[in-house]
C-alpha cells in the first residue's frame, strides 16, 4: 500500500514550526502528503512593512503554497471556513469562522478527504492547541473526530499523532536558556514566541512520558526554514516568530515531537522514530541527516 499521511491544521503556517520538518521527511521517503488548512488565515496581520497585501486572506493561501512546495508535499486542501482570530480579535459574529461551523460538517469534510487519499497516519494539533488559539482547538477536534469514525467509512487510518511541545521546548520558546551541550555558547535567546507568553507549560506542553515520537528532521532543516520563510507576512520583523533567535530557532530544526492521539495497529516503540514504523507502506528508508543550517 502505498504510504499517505494527513495533517489536519487551521491557518497558514501552522504546518512550518512543529512539523514541516516531519512533512518533508515523509514525502521525501514516498509518502503521499496532504495538507488540511480549515481557513486561509484571514484574521492575521502584516508583520513585514514592506509587503504590500490588500487581501490577507489571498495573501496567507499563496503563502502556503510556496511553503508546501518547499516542502516537498501536495498543495494544501483549503476547507473554505473564516479565520476566527483570538484574543480581543475573536471574530465571535463572523458565520464562516471555523468556531461557529457545525463540527459534524467539518468532520465529513474531513472524512471526504481522508477517502481519497487513504491516509494510515494523520497529524493535528495537541488538545490545547499548542497555545490555545480557537481555530486550532476547533482542528484538533474535528480531526480526533474524523480519526475516530474513518474506519465505519472504510479506511481505518492506523495512527493519529498531536504535534505537541516539551515543557524544555516550550519554556525555551518562551525566552528561558535551552539547556543543550551541544548549543553554541555564542546563541543566545530572544525575548520568545509571543503567542507563548503567560502560559503555564503544565497546561500547553507535555512531559516527556508523553512523547510518542520523536522525529530526526536535520537533513530536512532547509526546506523547513524555506517553507517557515515563505510566510512572508506571518514572519516579518514585526512579528516575534520570525525574529526567534538562532538558539531558539536551532532545536526545532533537529527533532519534532508529538504525542499519541490513538492507534488501530501496535506501536512497536515507543516512542517511535518514524511515524510509519512497522506498518506495511510503500515507505524508503530515512535518509542520512545533514547538518542543520
Amino acid at each position: 500500500m502505498q504510504a499517505s499521511l494527513l495533517a489536519v491544521l487551521a491557518h497558514p503556517d501552522d504546518e512550518a514550526l512543529r512539523c514541516g520538518g516531519t512533512l518533508a521527511r515523509a514525502a521525501a521517503q514516498g509518502a503521499d502528503v496532504t495538507l488540511i488548512c480549515l481557513t486561509r488565515g484571514e484574521a492575521g496581520r502584516n508583520t513585514d512593512p514592506t509587503l504590500t497585501v490588500t487581501d490577507m486572506g489571498e495573501q496567507r493561501e499563496q503563502e502556503l503554497r510556496q511553503a508546501c512546495a518547499h516542502l516537498g508535499i501536495h498543495p494544501p486542501v483549503f476547507l473554505g471556513y473564516h479565520d476566527s482570530g483570538r484574543g480581543d480579535r475573536l471574530r465571535q459574529d463572523d458565520p464562516l469562522a471555523s468556531i461557529n461551523a457545525d463540527p459534524l460538517d467539518i468532520e465529513a469534510r474531513i472524512l471526504a478527504i481522508i477517502r481519497r487519499v487513504n491516509p494510515q497516519v494523520m497529524l493535528t494539533f495537541d488538545p490545547h492547541g499548542m497555545y490555545g488559539h480557537p481555530d486550532h482547538l476547533v482542528a484538533h477536534r474535528a480531526a480526533t473526530a474524523a480519526f475516530s469514525s474513518a474506519a465505519n467509512h472504510g479506511v481505518p487510518v492506523q495512527r493519529l499523532y498531536y504535534a505537541a511541545q516539551t515543557h524544555e521546548e516550550m519554556r525555551h520558546l518562551q525566552g528561558e536558556p535551552f539547556t543543550r551541550t551541544s548549543a553554541a555558547p555564542e546563541l543566545r535567546n530572544g525575548p520568545g514566541l509571543g503567542v507563548l507568553n503567560g502560559l503555564d507549560p503544565d497546561t500547553y506542553a507535555v512531559s516527556p512520558c508523553s512523547v510518542a515520537a520523536r522525529i530526526d528532521v536535520r537533513a530536512y532543516a532547509a526546506q523547513k526554514l524555506a517553507a517557515l520563510r515563505a510566510h512572508r507576512s506571518q514572519t516579518g520583523p514585526l512579528s516575534t516568530l520570525g525574529t526567534l533567535s538562532d538558539a531558539q530557532i536551532r532545536p526545532l530544526l533537529e527533532h519534532e515531537t508529538f504525542s499519541l492521539g490513538g492507534l488501530r495497529s501496535p506501536l512497536l516503540e515507543y516512542p517511535t522514530s518514524d511515524l510509519f514504523s512497522g506498518l506495511n507502506v510503500h515507505y524508503r528508508p530515512v535518509r542520512p541527516a545533514a547538518s542543520t543550517p
